[in-house]
């Protein structure tokens, strides 16, 4: 883990330790990714911009970029799954906007890119159903509420 911009632990000083226990919450409901490694930045919301400029011809900050592993043994010997970084200024406006605390969306936006690591998406309805549906079975299990509860 790196935290590249303060202002996550000054705004949530238990910043890490709540991305270690929303990201081993997902590799606990999924065994067979049991021992591999994903790397998570936590940055500024410029750092996340580049990144979505430059790798998904994006140019706009988001809230949380993943970036999968090549799972060939061969480019990718450590078996690391994969890397997730969010955007501190999107994350926490979001949180504000949507009245809920950043711990709780800071959570549901790393179990959300650890999903996509391991290969959920939510381009489809039936897809985004699925995939909300394990976030919300793992938030729950992290004492986290429904986050697509207002959206219904």
């Amino acid at each position: 883990m790196e935290i590249e911009d303060e202002a996550w632990t000054k705004a949530e000083p238990e910043a890490e330790a709540l991305v270690w226990r929303a990201a081993q919450a997902v590799l606990d409901a999924h065994e067979d990714v049991e021992g591999q490694g994903i790397v998570i930045l936590l940055a500024d919301d410029d750092s996340v911009q580049a990144l979505n400029r430059d790798f998904r011809q994006k140019d706009y900050a988001t809230n949380v970029l993943s970036f999968p592993s090549p799972q060939d043994p061969a480019t990718n010997p450590e078996g690391q799954i994969g890397d997730i970084a969010l955007a501190y200024g999107v994350c926490a406006r979001e949180a504000a906007e949507q009245g809920k605390p950043l711990s709780h969306h800071l959570q549901h936006l790393v179990a959300h890119g650890v999903l996509h690591l391991l290969g959920y998406d939510h381009e489809g309805d039936d897809e985004a159903e699925a995939m909300e549906a394990l976030e919300r079975e793992i938030l729950a299990g992290l004492d986290v509420p429904d986050p697509y509860a207002d959206e219904r």
